[in-house]
């Protein structure tokens, strides 16, 4: 089971980057994997919502030894053989009268993500492929996905754990939201107060020839030396500059001694 820890977690749908020939597209979903019985076997349990908000459930259990086993629902399969081909791959076939009904495929991506390709028959026996694709979650999320039929039925369990995971979700991500807003709010008011400060700094360091009063509108510029100097003189009223090389800014004097620009 070495070889499975990159599969073990739960992954949550990208509805955006999966195809789907046959079945009810989910529009959202979760693929969990976990490994029970000492590591010997793979539980793998599957939570989609339609589009209707209809919830379904499904889990199977496999030994993935590369042989044949019994398969729980004989409806679906009479037995199913499970392989980890390498750290990074997973097949699966689903065998009902000697005849594969469902392959399988979980295959770890470059980028993290994981990609489960179903191929197999449909009441009509006719063949289709199914490919979903998944990012690892830190945690269950409310609802996920597989749509092939390896036993996904609607479950009074499943709809009572989606309506309450539901209301969890949004009830958190409103408060993620507020939180949100909050930062960036604090960071609008830390990048004003540090643009006061350097303002400030630049005022402080500048030549003064008279005592600022606080609410008052001053005027900056910079001087022909590069240094700056403040004025009671706009430059409308100056004309032809006042002899300074450039305007800076109008200013005003705030109580806590800072300077905003105005």
């Amino acid at each position: 089971m070495v070889q499975a820890y990159n599969f073990l977690a739960s992954w949550q749908l990208f509805p955006e980057k999966c195809n789907f020939q046959f079945g009810t597209v989910p529009k959202s979903g979760n693929y969990k994997i976990e490994s029970i019985k000492n590591g010997h076997e793979i539980s793998v349990s599957i939570n989609w919502v339609s589009i209707t908000n209809d919830a379904f459930y499904s889990q199977y259990e496999v030994k993935p030894d590369g042989e044949l086993h019994p398969f729980d629902n004989q409806e679906i399969a009479d037995s199913v053989k499970a392989t980890i081909v390498n750290s990074s791959t997973i097949a699966t076939e689903f065998i009902k009268n000697s005849e594969v009904v469902l392959h399988v495929l979980k295959e770890i991506l470059a980028n993290g993500y994981l990609k489960v390709t179903q191929k197999g028959l449909n009441e009509n026996k006719e063949t289709f492929t199914n490919v979903e694709v998944y990012h690892k979650q830190m945690s269950v999320l409310p609802y996920a996905s597989s749509i092939s039929g390896v036993a996904i039925r609607p479950t009074k369990e499943g709809v009572i754990k989606h309506k309450a995971l539901t209301a969890m979700e949004e009830q958190t991500n409103m408060q993620l939201d507020q939180i949100k807003q909050q930062i960036e709010l604090l960071a609008r008011q830390a990048q004003e107060i540090n643009k006061r400060k350097e303002l400030s700094l630049m005022i402080y360091e500048a030549t003064l020839r008279f005592k600022p009063q606080i609410g008052h509108t001053y005027h900056l510029y910079e001087q022909n030396d590069g240094t700056h100097a403040l004025s009671l003189i706009s430059p409308r009223e100056w004309g032809s500059g006042g002899g300074y090389q450039q305007f800076i800014a109008s200013v005003r004097l705030l109580a806590d001694h800072t300077w905003v620009e105005v």
